[in-house]
């Protein structure tokens, strides 16, 4: 057979790129020059997001009108929370554990064994004894964690169903310690739209606005492109000029 005649290869285009890059200035030699170099920062999807019109501006006085008259404003001038925390028909070990960790985290809140009352029955029940808020802890599976978490504000709402995944108890957290009866500090973390600021505010009116602050205790939301992260935790003064967090879970 006829041999097919192999013609030489004068340069590869990784050659060529490395050349071209070699020949322009790095950007130390372009400030050394006295170049003004702009920093990179690298996209990430909170940067790169499009304006959002919902997104509410610091001191919109529309907001603050609203706000000062919705469900919730009497929490921030001194009402008191009391929350009733109770489950679906059926109830699993895994959703109890969890409940008795919630109870060391809402103030003022007491667990009713749901038995065959419906969610009418129970918030009539709860309206009678000036209840505030209840809270409804449901598992899709009997015997699985926990995985809908229902807010129903009294006396006439609102309601909010939040999808719980993730859960992590505080026997499982490393170094945890345990909560005090002491009333947390809020943090309440980009709940920049109309909606985040009912929602924020709906999680604020279940605890008492006189954080005490000696116990050293933060419950933390953190709003992250509509997921909802919740952390506990405990300030630890090694120093005076050293602090570091202790979990405290779930």
């Amino acid at each position: 057979m006829g041999q097919v005649a192999r013609r030489p290869i004068t340069g590869s285009p990784i050659r060529r790129r490395r050349t071209r890059k070699s020949g322009g200035r790095s950007g130390a030699e372009e400030k050394e020059a006295g170049v003004e170099v702009s920093p990179r920062v690298p996209n990430t999807l909170e940067n790169t997001r499009e304006a959002d019109d919902t997104v509410v501006q610091e001191a919109d006085q529309e907001i603050i009108r609203e706000e000062a008259m919705d469900e919730f404003a009497d929490f921030f001038r001194g009402k008191q929370p009391k929350v009733l925390i109770t489950t679906g028909q059926r109830c699993g070990a895994l959703t109890e554990r969890f409940i008795r960790e919630l109870l060391q985290v809402i103030p003022e809140s007491m667990y009713r064994h749901r038995r065959q009352y419906t969610i009418p029955e129970i918030v009539q029940y709860c309206k009678h004894r000036d209840f505030t808020a209840v809270i409804v802890i449901e598992e899709s599976n009997y015997g699985f964690p926990p995985d809908r978490f229902w807010i129903i504000s009294l006396p006439d709402g609102p309601t909010a169903l939040f999808r719980l995944s993730s859960i992590k108890l505080r026997r499982s957290l490393p170094n945890h310690g345990a909560p005090t009866s002491h009333f947390p500090e809020m943090i309440l973390h980009n709940f920049t739209t109309r909606v985040g600021h009912r929602v924020a505010r709906l999680f604020a009116s279940m605890f008492p606005q006189q954080p005490e602050f000696e116990g050293r205790r933060v419950a933390s939301f953190h709003n992250m492109r509509d997921f909802i992260f919740f952390r506990q935790h405990r300030y630890i003064f090694d120093s005076a000029e050293k602090a570091r967090l202790q979990e405290l879970g779930p």
